[in-house]
């Protein structure tokens, strides 16, 4: 019986697997595709791997990394702030010799790509927040998930838990529970007394490249109404809202998701110059 990390992995089996050392860091990196090029940052668990990014390659070249202490990246206990994941990434960008992309992120990766494209706003095409964490809002509290019991922890990812399971062990799976760990203690490391950075609302407006705010309607980790918030402070943003799904909406509703993705990639850029209207429909 193939092991959950045996099913992860082959949802790369399109991909070219690279190994860089990026400040002493043995980071994986999976690229597939022609085009320009997207980089997609993932979550705080990648057990349900990466099936929903073959969608892009018609017309992108994906880049998949693993942020070092997640997945098959190597841990660095050095790498213990955002900041450091954002430098982790203007490395690794500088390492694959990408000048300009499109970026993707999911829930932790949304917060490091956001992050990144305040830092270098001139560096990204195009930025896409899914679900992305990072921002605090007092207003709209998001879900700490120390404080939920593992058996409830699927309900609080995907609306639909059928979506995840043949992602999760039938049985004792060393491997899995060994990538949980790790994962889980990597994610500890960011924000165990403090789920966000304070001052990132800061400077959101620094990010200058229009922006995709893709948001399932049932999320229960980050609420819908948070996306109200980002709106606000990224200047040429827009929101997509997915009904039926929960935290997780390239896992739960791949096709649609990746195809509001790939439309917002695909439009021609908007004059700087013009109003850029903001707008919330659902899908």
């Amino acid at each position: 019986m193939n092991s959950v990390l045996d099913r992860t992995k082959q949802s790369l089996a399109d991909f070219e697997r690279r190994e860089l050392k990026i400040n002493g860091v043995s980071t994986i990196v999976y690229s597939a595709g022609v085009g320009s090029p997207l980089v997609y940052l993932h979550g705080s668990g990648t057990f349900p791997g990466f099936g929903f990014a073959k969608h892009w390659l018609k017309s992108h070249r994906v880049i998949i990394p693993y942020h070092p202490g997640f997945g098959e990246s190597d841990d660095d206990s050095r790498i213990d702030s955002i900041n450091d994941y954002v430098l982790h990434y203007l490395d690794l960008l500088d390492a694959l010799e990408l000048e300009r992309v499109s970026l993707v992120g999911s829930s932790l990766g949304g917060w490091i790509a956001s992050e990144i494209a305040v830092v270098q706003p001139a560096r990204i095409e195009k930025l896409v927040l899914v679900a992305a964490t990072g921002l605090i809002i007092d207003s709209v509290p998001s879900t700490d998930l120390y404080t939920v019991h593992p058996r409830d922890l699927l309900s609080y990812l995907v609306a639909d838990q059928a979506v995840l399971k043949p992602f999760l062990p039938e049985g004792h799976d060393l491997d899995f529970l060994t990538l949980r760990y790790k994962e889980t203690t990597s994610t500890a490391r960011l924000n165990w007394e403090r789920s966000g950075n304070p001052k990132l609302g800061q400077w959101l407006h620094r990010i200058s490249c229009e922006t995709l705010l893709l948001w399932g309607e049932q999320d229960r980790i980050k609420p819908v109404k948070q996306s109200d918030v980002w709106l606000a402070h990224i200047p040429n943003a827009r929101v997509e809202i997915m009904k039926g799904v929960g935290h997780l909406p390239l896992d739960e509703a791949p096709e649609a998701a990746t195809k509001l993705v790939s439309d917002f990639l695909k439009e021609k850029p908007r004059s700087k110059s013009a109003a850029i209207p903001l707008e919330k429909r659902a899908s």
